[in-house]
């Protein structure tokens, strides 16, 4: 009976796996073709478009060749009124001249005659009919203005879209996922004739925890990366709290897009915790990836901040003893241990997250501790199973490394961006001073439970990041540390 029930149980899961799958492909046909009627509607209007711009240009140029030709026309026609003009002068200066020297011949004087006969010379030599051309300046050729757009004619009958480019080919061997960035590299696929030069691509992506199932997503989940020029791309400053992150890319020449190429998933593992808000101390605000100090009374609430002067205030923090009764949750931090524990487990492997204190701040401690070790009073560092970084700019600049209720000084600056780096299996607690890439203490132990990130807060905050790969510049630190040396360093404390 138990055995059908199992195998059951498998075919349900298995159906069931199905239906979302299924789900998740009519989904996609559905928003596949939402996006035919869009993209149908886009490249219509963007044809029109087109043959508008082209329609225009034809019109331009046959405007600009029409005044070409009748301004060549005016220009003819003007000089051939001018010759027309000057002609009809000279003719008729030509037949008074021609009439007088008739009369001339009929004069018998001898001198009134060779004093006409000598002013015909003189009007003969100056006339205009023996000073002017008797061609026409101008032809009435116009024939290098003949057109011929046979050429031009079949190149709009050649008129057609533009070849879509193939999708790329993602060389997965080039992908490298390193210091939480993602560099995807791919081949372009040109066909045999040729897809037009290749002017950019876009590249999607998004964060998953299958690895299958690749063509399901609704194109509402990519994270979009466009106007690429080069076959390659980092994406840098990814959180990584999914399993994998989903890579395709596709390529565009002058304007238009082709397919994407086959997803590929890139696996993106790493230590990703929040919160555990019900260990967190009463005064601690937790909001989102930052926890914030934020009493509960007024000015003087905390003993150290109070001095000498009212010690008697009712706002004051009452004792451990008097706020047992009074705080929510048996889990809750109380008292002047203002902790709050992470919700995840390190329990294996090497893992890596980083803290900055935000304005403001007084005192902080982070660190890792054994989940059911610690009392609602105590503090990091001050037990056999907790250890801790603890920095503090409360009347002086301290930091210290802290385990078992011993410290030790720390000669360096309090850090502004603080990476923990912990290797359960190797017994190996880090703290490093990530700006100034500087190791500022390693714990070396034998871990015999998981830990849990833990963390202080006096006045101010800190803001936590996760999701983190571990550092490559990790690997010098741990390789330097590993040594007789460095044992016998990290085993004074």
């Amino acid at each position: 009976m138990d055995t059908q029930k199992e195998a059951l149980r498998r075919i349900i899961n298995t159906l069931a796996s199905k239906n979302e799958e299924l789900q998740h492909f009519l989904d996609s046909v559905d928003s596949t073709r939402r996006g035919l009627q869009e993209e149908s509607c886009k490249v219509i209007s963007e044809l029109e478009a087109e043959l508008e711009k082209l329609s225009s240009a034809l019109e331009e140029r046959g405007a600009l060749l029409h005044d070409i030709i009748k301004g060549e026309k005016q220009r003819k026609e003007a000089e051939l009124q001018r010759q027309l003009s000057e002609g009809k002068v000279a003719l008729l200066s030509c037949q008074e001249l021609l009439e007088f020297a008739n009369q001339t011949l009929t004069i018998t004087n001898e001198d009134e005659f060779l004093t006409a006969a000598k002013q015909i010379k003189e009007r003969v030599t100056m006339a205009p009919a023996f000073r002017m051309t008797t061609r026409p300046m101008v032809s009435e050729n116009m024939s290098h203005f003949t057109v011929d757009f046979s050429v031009e004619k079949a190149g709009l009958q050649r008129l057609n879209f533009l070849p879509v480019p193939r999708a790329p080919e993602i060389n997965v061997s080039g992908c490298v996922v390193r210091d939480n960035s993602i560099t995807v590299a791919w081949r372009q696929i040109n066909e045999p004739d040729g897809d037009g030069p290749i002017e950019r691509y876009d590249l999607e992506y998004h964060k998953t925890n299958h690895s299958n199932s690749l063509r399901a997503m609704g194109d509402a989940c990519w994270e979009k990366i466009c106007d690429i020029t080069d076959t390659q791309v980092t994406i840098s400053g990814l959180k990584f709290d999914s399993l994998f992150v989903i890579v395709r890319v596709r390529a565009r020449n002058k304007a238009a897009a082709g397919d994407f190429s086959e997803p590929v998933a890139m696996e993106t593992r790493a230590f990703t915790f929040g919160f555990d808000a019900a260990t967190a101390h009463a005064e601690l605000k937790i909001q989102g990836d930052t926890v914030t100090w934020e009493p509960q009374g007024v000015k003087g609430h905390d003993a150290r901040l109070r001095g000498k002067e009212n010690k008697s205030s009712r706002n004051a923090t009452p004792s451990p003893n008097k706020t047992a009764g009074s705080r929510g949750g048996r889990e809750r931090f109380a008292g002047e241990s203002y902790t709050v524990l992470g919700d995840q487990e390190v329990s294996g492997g090497c893992h890596y997250w980083e803290l900055r204190p935000l304005a403001d701040w007084k005192s902080l401690s982070v660190g890792v501790a054994y989940r059911g070790s610690l009392g609602r009073f105590d503090q990091l560092g001050r037990s056999a199973t907790s250890w801790c970084l603890y920095a503090s700019q409360w009347l002086q600049s301290l930091l210290a490394a802290k385990h078992n209720n011993r410290a030790k000084a720390l000669d360096w600056p309090l850090p502004q961006r603080i990476g923990v780096y912990c290797d359960h299996d190797n017994g190996e607690l880090m703290f490093v001073d990530v700006d100034q890439l500087h190791l500022l203490h390693v714990f070396k132990t034998k871990f015999l439970q998981p830990l849990v990130p833990a963390f202080t807060v006096w006045c101010g905050g800190i803001s936590v990041a996760t999701g983190l790969q571990v550092p490559s510049f990790m690997g010098n630190f741990v390789s330097t540390n590993r040594s007789p040396a460095a044992d016998q360093s990290a085993a004074s404390l």
